[in-house]
């Protein structure tokens, strides 16, 4: 039951692709709104499971940041987002969740986003991200991790 429930975990967080990463991820009731289709602002969790599970999978936990493993506490904070909705999405849609790294400089990441359903682009995103420790400053990005969340191919 052990190995089945690990190989069921394993969907979950999705898959690092040749570009970055990729998330398929369901519309239930809950993410819609009065009108039937996704809120606005439920985008942004869409969005925020795509970066986190790309960040699991390249070895980088919101855990260990948190409790000091590389050295001081550390957090994640989201400094600019720019969003471009194109179409809805309705209850029932799977939702491809593609988030690739554009940039990485100093303290921090530059990072694009798109969910779709099927080949149809619903939402576009581009995030800059940061790292800051306990005092909020800024902490500069580790560089064994710029191979680990730098695309390795063209856009797909």
């Amino acid at each position: 039951m052990a190995d089945e429930d690990e190989a069921l975990a394993a969907g979950l967080t999705g898959e690092l692709t040749p570009t970055g990463h990729r998330l398929l991820a369901r519309v239930y009731f809950a993410d819609t709104d009065f009108s039937g289709v996704v809120y606005h602002a439920r985008y942004l969790e869409f969005f925020e499971r795509g970066r986190s599970d790309f960040l699991r999978l390249a070895g980088v936990h919101h855990t260990e940041l948190a409790d000091g493993k590389h050295g001081e506490k550390m957090v994640w904070v989201v400094r600019r987002m720019e969003l471009v909705f194109h179409a809805p999405a309705r209850i029932d849609d799977i939702l491809t969740i593609d988030t690739k790294t554009a940039n990485v400089s100093g303290a921090r990441i530059f990072m694009e986003q798109r969910i779709r359903r099927g080949e149809t682009a619903l939402v576009d995103a581009k995030v800059e991200a940061a790292i800051i420790g306990e005092s909020g400053r800024p902490r500069r990005f580790p560089k064994e991790w710029v191979d680990a969340f730098m695309p390795q191919g063209p856009a797909s």
